[in-house]
């Protein structure tokens, strides 16, 4: 219970389509409850929304986020984290200015902490972690932390749409394979987003690997040039204490050195699982895709034996029509005999009667 919420409110929640970049995808099918949760230890602030037991939105606010109001009742702000656009939409431009009012308070609540703990970071570092060989800096760059401008673009959004119509009886296959269409579309759009990320992954592991086998040299180079160094102290009589002292030092950057190359190899293994893992996603992937074409074949069979059952249904009102109208016909034709029965029976009985 670290994590404890300190503003919320209730907005639809949208995402930003991964394909286009301009389309938003509602996440939510009502409002929902969007809080701020402050963690204590940690000193971190994250944005989170639950639809039932599903967190549609895990964000952490960074100093480097912004919150873009793109209309009076709706707002947005990039997350590179996960790889998205939030968008919320409010019931009043009230409740937009006040959730905006508590993202700037909270991002420089952030902006503050990490400042703090970055001069934290700055006091407890020692002059021999400065000189022990350098740090390993990562590629990776805060930068783009926040997405780029056209992450930023705001695109359409339709915030009230029409509830849509009921499907009819002679309809329900085709909707039933609509149904199964949008869930393997779902799947396929979610193993798509995580396809994306470890290829980014991978990317950044190609790119420390790369570096980190340069360094590997590096290290080898500087080992052996040590050795060297100390093979010709050693030569000198003259200066053996010292040497052995130089010696004795030597051999512990040597250990530090290959304690270093040791570690950068388990990480050089993680990355190869790492890939193997992608390789895999990437399988499972163009499997979905596949099972999503089949689904699409079936889709247009139904629908064409749905066009099919319109016709047949369509010919089947016409013949019925059809023949209601010789019915009406016929009981017209029959009144009219009738009538004239009637009117021979009259005749006759009074042809009976004179007579």
């Amino acid at each position: 219970f670290r994590e404890q919420p300190i503003f919320s409110t209730r907005a639809h929640v949208f995402q930003i389509d991964p394909n286009t970049k301009k389309n938003w995808v509602p996440t939510s099918k009502h409002a929902v409850t969007v809080s701020y949760f402050y963690d204590s230890t940690r000193n971190v602030y994250r944005i989170i929304s639950l639809d039932g037991s599903k967190a549609i939105i895990n964000s952490t606010i960074t100093p480097n986020m912004t919150f873009t109001k793109t209309s009076q009742k709706f707002g947005q702000w990039a997350d590179s984290r996960a790889n998205t656009v939030y968008g919320l939409g409010f019931s009043s431009e009230h409740h937009l200015s006040k959730f905006a009012d508590k993202f700037q308070e909270f991002k420089e609540a952030a902006r503050l902490a990490k400042e703090k703990s970055q001069e934290k970071m700055e006091l407890t570092s020692t002059p021999s972690q400065e000189s022990a060989g350098g740090d390993i800096q990562s590629p990776l760059t805060p930068e783009s932390i926040n997405g780029t401008d056209d992450e930023r673009a705001t695109p359409e959004v339709t915030q009230n749409s029409e509830p849509r119509a009921e499907p009819t009886q002679n309809a329900l296959p085709f909707t039933h394979s609509s149904t199964i269409s949008k869930h393997w579309e779902a799947e396929l759009a979610t193993l798509k987003g995580n396809n994306a990320k470890l290829t980014a992954a991978l990317l950044e592991s190609t790119a420390n690997v790369k570096q980190w086998k340069q360094q590997l040299a590096a290290y080898q180079e500087e080992a052996e040039r040590l050795h060297k160094r100390v093979t010709e102290l050693e030569c000198v009589s003259s200066q053996a204490n010292a040497v052995h002292t130089h010696k004795t030092e030597l051999n512990q950057t040597i250990q530090e050195l290959e304690s270093t190359l040791k570690k950068k190899e388990e990480e050089i293994e993680r990355l190869k699982q790492e890939i193997d893992n992608a390789r895999e996603l990437q399988a499972q992937r163009d499997s979905l895709t596949q099972k999503l074409q089949e689904v699409e074949i079936r889709n247009k069979d139904l629908e064409g034996q749905l066009s099919d059952l319109e016709q047949r249904l369509e010919k089947s009102q016409n013949e019925q029509e059809a023949f209601r109208n010789n019915l009406k016909t016929l009981l017209e034709i029959l009144d009219g005999k009738i009538f004239e029965l009637t009117e021979l029976r009259d005749n006759l009985a009074k042809l009976i009667e004179c007579s």
